[in-house]
């Protein structure tokens, strides 16, 4: 096998060992080193923070935008929407061509698309100009969202694996914090609040794109293109020498099957592996959870705060729940499983919204009656479905063809955020507080799903993942 040629030249590939921000770390062969793995992986969580940031951002300036460019119902879900086509877009292309050109390269291209669609959004004349903007970041959402976990998935030890992935969800919900702290700060600044709102944006792009030069490409990737001692290289870096041999064998063996196709998809046991990808992305989103990060302050607006102000606040206070209940789940997923968590969070969730229909429903309604039930919310998703689908859908996938196997999953996840951020304005007008009791019921049946279709995959190898929906 490779392994044993690249084994036997020695120090052949540690000229090639990774290095961070003061030099190279020392090389442990039996544990390799953590500060390393732990600083690769949020280096491509930042893509994460930008995610979150991007969607985060729009629920405090959309109420301005709607005033500016006097928009209606249908123009106001388009402006918070449009960035998800450009989602579905950049999620669909990300997967070929990072099987193609690598992860690290399609990661530093969302970098440049984050950075410019701060800037252009920040300019615009026109809706036109906007939504073109917006749209630019879409594409580098799209791209960030399905390769960084993704790129940290390919490069985690196995028994660390789900608390690093759930590292990318944490600066997701950090970016949102962010957007929600900087919305908040500048609502007061004058009629072009907005704008600086959008702009932000392209600080944290350009630390972004700088701290890319700085970590490897993903051994399993490096592996396929037949550079075996680079990826044997940081395999080491990472989990020491032991782990390195073990795992490269592993991925060598999956290699050896051939070139992964679309079509392999469709076989008997990684069909059943495809369908759980796409419910899992899609229950993520369809149980409601961008009704309240988009449309926030709106919903608080509506609930009785009688300030801007006011309501900004409140949203800070459902980005820092969170933000805290994700720092749950990176403890507890990697001790409690997967799926635990999943049916915890769903059934609070679906508990959650029926009490947020119920508060909106009733004469006594006010603003604390509607916030404790969606930071409840909030906090169930967070320690649930948030993390916990983002780690599913990196694991589940063989390596071969990881990368198109996820575009789908997360293209099906960007859609359905796409409808329903473009339908959720529209259900209130028609039918107001029945919307939350309709995302409760789907809670409902995302619980039975995971209950009886979804298997945990806690401590196993994505090897072993992979062999385990073969048999």
């Amino acid at each position: 096998m490779i392994i044993s040629q690249a084994s036997a030249g020695g120090n052949q590939f540690m000229d090639n060992t990774p290095s961070v921000p003061g030099g190279t770390v020392t090389i442990k062969p039996d544990k390799g080193s953590t500060l390393y793995v732990y600083f690769v992986c949020i280096v491509a969580a930042i893509g994460g923070l930008l995610f979150g940031f991007d969607t985060g951002v729009i629920s405090g300036a959309i109420p301005f935008i709607t005033e500016h460019f006097s928009l209606n119902a249908h123009q106001e879900g388009f402006a918070v929407s449009n960035l998800l086509i450009g989602c579905i877009l950049g999620a669909g292309f990300a997967g070929t061509l990072s099987d193609r050109f690598g992860r690290k390269k399609m990661l530093i291209f969302a970098a440049v698309f984050f950075a410019l669609s701060g800037v252009l959004s920040a300019l615009p004349r026109t809706f036109i100009e906007l939504v073109s903007a917006r749209f630019l970041g879409g594409l580098a959402v799209g791209v960030a969202s399905m390769l960084s976990p993704m790129y940290i998935a390919e490069i985690s030890p196995a028994s660390i694996r789900g608390r690093l992935v759930s590292i990318n969800q944490f600066t997701i919900v950090g970016g949102i914090l962010l957007s929600y702290f900087t919305n908040w700060l500048i609502v007061d600044t004058g009629p072009n609040n907005w704008r600086w709102m959008l702009a932000v944006e392209t600080i944290p792009a350009v630390i972004f794109f700088i701290t890319l030069f700085l970590v490897p490409e993903s051994p399993r990737w490096l592996t396929k293109q037949g550079c075996i001692d680079r990826a044997l290289a940081i395999l080491t870096h990472v989990g020491g020498a032991e782990h390195a041999h073990k795992e490269m064998i592993e991925i060598e063996a999956s290699l050896e099957k051939g070139e992964g196709s679309l079509s392999e998809l469709l076989k008997p046991g990684l069909r059943f592996a495809l369908l759980v990808g796409v419910l899992l992305a899609i229950f993520q989103q369809i149980t409601g959870i961008n009704t309240v990060l988009y449309y926030a302050p709106k919903i608080f607006l509506e609930a009785g705060y009688k300030s801007a102000n006011s309501a900004f606040l409140a949203s800070v206070i459902v980005g820092v729940t969170n933000l805290v209940c994700t720092v749950i789940a990176i403890g507890t997923i990697d001790r409690f499983g997967r799926k635990p968590l999943l049916l915890i969070g769903l059934a609070g969730m679906g508990i959650s919204f029926a009490f947020t229909g119920f508060a909106f429903h009733t004469e006594a309604v006010g603003g604390t009656w509607i916030l404790i039930p969606i930071i409840l919310y909030v906090g169930f998703f967070a320690m649930s479905l948030g993390p916990v689908v983002w780690v599913l859908i990196s694991e589940i996938f063989p390596t071969k063809i990881r990368g198109r196997a996820m575009s789908i999953a997360t293209m099906v996840l960007w859609i359905s955020c796409f409808v329903v951020s473009q339908t959720f304005p529209w259900l209130v007008e028609l039918i107001g507080e029945k919307t939350f009791y309709i995302y409760g019921a789907v809670c409902i049946f995302a619980f039975i799903f995971v209950w009886t279709m979804v298997a945990e995959t806690k401590g196993k190898t994505l090897e072993e993942i992979e062999s385990m929906w073969e048999h």
